[in-house]
């Protein structure tokens, strides 16, 4: 399970979560880019992996800056020649109630998580389509799976790149690029003053990143979303019901709330695997003959 020759990019990696994925992908093979807004925190973890034998670089700049992120990519391929891994892990929050927020803190902590993540994405997809295999990894957090008060800006980034993952796994399927998400629970600057110090004890970010090794290795799967804490792994499922068909009539919206149980039984319930197996099911439910959707474009 090496990832010798492999080469990683990760963002946010100058401190905690992100230090320790660059440490333990060092660890396990991979030369590493370490990529923060501090050159500082940046160089400590390049000299840390070099201490323990491995090879790394320090390349400094925001996620959100499209031109500073092309200079970091080119600047890996220029050391390297390639670019087999990205870990999508830089973020900020802007925690307050939705009542408090403004809408400037909403568009900050959607512009780091997200728009971010796309930016690094789009950076190496083409590289990675190019060389026929890539991984990519998107954090998000179970604030944006199941919400979590105060937490709205958060939240919303954090499920929109389970949506970003879905498509970016689909499209990239054919190049050999597999696109995963990771939702971790670890004591980190941002969870700090949240939970007990016995909590924050037993979720060293160190027992976050081994998760890495099965969402970034050559049997990687593609489209999952791996909840990791305190040693513990499960995985998390968009999924949906069987449903029930009620039609077009003019009590449908009654009849609807009357069968509410049925529409939401969980007996039977998939993990679709494209966005339009809604759209089939529904019409055929109908009995509408509709072709499945042509996923590969």
């Amino acid at each position: 399970m090496s990832l010798e020759g492999r080469i990683a990019i990760v963002t946010g990696a100058g401190g905690g979560l992100g230090r320790a994925h660059a440490l333990y992908l060092a660890a396990k093979g991979a030369r590493v880019v370490v990529n923060d807004l501090s050159d500082t925190a940046a160089r400590d973890v390049v000299a840390e992996i070099g201490a323990q034998g491995g090879k790394a670089l320090a390349l400094t700049g925001s996620v959100t800056d499209e031109a500073a992120v092309a200079r970091i990519v080119g600047s890996t391929m220029d050391a390297w020649g390639r670019v087999d891994i990205l870990v999508n892990n830089a973020g900020i929050l802007r925690d307050k109630s939705f009542a408090k927020m403004t809408m400037d803190d909403f568009r900050l902590v959607v512009d780091v998580h997200l728009i971010g993540a796309a930016i690094a994405s789009k950076a190496v997809w083409e590289i990675m389509r190019g060389q026929g295999y890539g991984r990519i990894v998107m954090t998000t957090s179970s604030s944006g799976l199941y919400g979590n008060f105060g937490q709205a800006n958060y939240g919303a980034a954090k499920m929109a790149l389970v949506g970003l993952m879905q498509t970016l796994a689909i499209e990239g399927e054919k190049y050999g690029i597999r696109v995963n998400c990771l939702a971790p629970t670890a004591a980190t600057g941002m969870t700090e003053g949240v939970l007990s110090p016995a909590s924050l004890a037993a979720l060293d970010p160190a027992l976050v990143s081994p998760g890495l090794l099965a969402l970034v290795g050559e049997s990687a799967p593609t489209r999952t979303i791996l909840c990791a804490g305190a040693g513990h792994f499960a995985t998390a499922h968009v999924t949906l019901t069987d449903g029930v068909q009620i039609g077009d009539g003019a009590d449908a919206g009654e009849t609807l709330v009357a069968r509410w149980g049925e529409a939401t039984d969980r007996a039977g319930e998939i993990v679709p695997a494209y966005g339009f197996v809604q759209a089939e099911r529904e019409l055929a439910a109908a009995k509408v003959d509709v072709p499945a959707l042509a996923v590969a474009r």
